[in-house]
């Protein structure tokens, strides 16, 4: 069945137009409410979000959806994804919500939905929303006496400080680390500094100002030349950035380089093959990340699994064949041993503790492996599906496929959040690799862009 709201990380969407209006959110909220009002237990909610003005818009509407059937709301205010996660597991809550699109700028936003476990939710539940979305008739109100409340939880911030110190190698103290923390304006903009600052660092908080319209811009862990430029004036040991809701994170090293989620996975699972802690001899990955990954590895005996492109289909995989690290190549790093989603502060606690333990500076720690030449360029489309089944597309697809042979790899695929075709291609020859990558997007017809 088709899937209308639900793409690859939750409900996403321009704010203030369909489906991100207030009216659908609250009906979000009365459909998941009904599906998650199991039982004779008094149910709650709790709702986080990141810092762009519609947050207040979103809550507000989901809240009142929830209320309406008859479960309680607790509001976190600006935390991050994976906190949302956490508490909705920790606090026994029926439900979790994060209002946040992640990496994508202020006028955008979305809805991400977790389960009593603190995971995700699954593509069938996801389908039983939507389902109730579209036939309003199906939601049952609750009845005067039964409606819920909502109430602000003062103490979620520390709550979640606490787990995340938790989660880091024990006795891990940063006292002597000089570090630059970009907090994107977003969600980690409070905890994140704090975080670091308790674990002894000394800590350069940038991009912690939210107003509402400056999440993610030109700041964070998809623009990180603000951060290179910090590290570098600051002579600072290595500096982290985070995305708008704190799911992902890259690093940089102290002479400025951007170190990616691939070099950080590889870091870490060698890291914990050593100390005897990487389960499943390996490591989830999508089908983004580096060949040079793939190849590091695999001479280490290790191996890695590949998964479309999205942090759930990374999970899924993790949960089902007993891997307790994966991630993707933009900073989504998942451990299942500490949190049920990727989390941005985690991994770079983990790969401090890395750092530390090695003795070495940042730009040799996280130097892992040599990237094979790997180009990614978007297309801007109005129908992917059409422009990727056009017949001059896939006799691209199928020329760049030959000629790259056994020593690279192609990928086109529509974005699962953006009106987008990525073209992705890598091998050992840059400039093979840059030649298939632009015939390929000079086959997409005209009329589809």
């Amino acid at each position: 069945m088709t899937r209308l709201l639900f793409g690859t990380d939750g409900v996403r969407g321009q704010s203030n137009s369909p489906p991100m209006t207030a009216e659908i959110a609250m009906r979000i909220g009365m459909a998941t409410g009904q599906i998650f009002n199991r039982g004779s237990h008094r149910h709650r909610v709790v709702v986080g979000k990141d810092t762009r003005l519609s947050g207040y818009m979103i809550e507000q509407a989901l809240t009142a959806g929830f209320l309406s059937v008859g479960m309680d709301v607790l509001l976190l205010g600006p935390l991050p994804t994976p906190a949302v996660g956490f508490l909705t597991r920790s606090m026994r809550a029926d439900v979790g919500v994060m209002i946040s699109a992640s990496h994508n700028p202020y006028e955008d936003n979305g809805i991400k939905l977790f389960g009593p476990d603190g995971f995700k939710l699954s593509d069938a539940v996801e389908q039983e929303i939507e389902e109730l979305v579209a036939s309003r008739d199906s939601v049952k109100l609750a009845a005067p006496s039964a409606i819920g409340r909502a109430r602000r939880l003062e103490d979620a911030d520390g709550r979640y400080v606490e787990a995340v110190k938790g989660s880091a190698a024990r006795g891990l103290d940063l006292s002597g680390l000089r570090i630059v923390i970009d907090c994107a304006n977003g969600a980690a903009y409070k905890v994140a500094p704090t975080v670091l600052w308790e674990l002894g660092a000394e800590v350069i908080p940038i991009s912690v100002k939210p107003d509402g319209f400056n999440i993610n811009d030109k700041c964070g862990s998809t623009h990180p030349s603000l951060l290179q430029e910090n590290v570098v004036t600051y002579r600072a040991d290595i500096g982290i950035a985070l995305d708008g809701d704190a799911d992902r994170v890259v690093l940089v090293c102290e002479k400025g380089s951007v170190v990616d989620g691939d070099q950080l996975m590889a870091t870490i699972a060698d890291t914990w093959k050593r100390d005897g802690r990487l389960a499943g001899n390996g490591l989830v990955a999508t089908v983004m990340s580096n060949l040079g990954l793939e190849r590091y590895v695999g001479a280490r005996g290790l191996s890695l699994v590949r998964t479309n492109v999205g942090d759930r289909y990374v999970l899924e995989r993790m949960r089902s064949d007993g891997f307790n690290l994966g991630g993707e190549q933009s900073g989504h790093i998942i451990m299942t041993d500490h949190a049920t989603t990727g989390d941005g502060l985690m991994a770079a606690l983990q790969a401090l503790a890395a750092m530390l333990k090695s003795g070495r500076p940042a730009s040799e720690t996280f130097r892992a492996f040599t990237p094979v030449p790997q180009l990614l360029k978007n297309v801007r489309v109005r129908d992917a599906n059409a422009a990727l089944s056009a017949a001059t597309v896939v006799a691209a697809i199928a020329a760049a496929e030959k000629d790259l042979g056994q020593n690279g790899r192609i990928l086109v695929r529509k974005s699962g959040t953006e009106p987008l075709i990525r073209v992705m291609a890598e091998g050992d020859d840059s400039e093979l690799v840059r030649s298939v990558v632009d015939r390929i997007i000079e086959a997409i017809p005209r009329q589809a862009a």
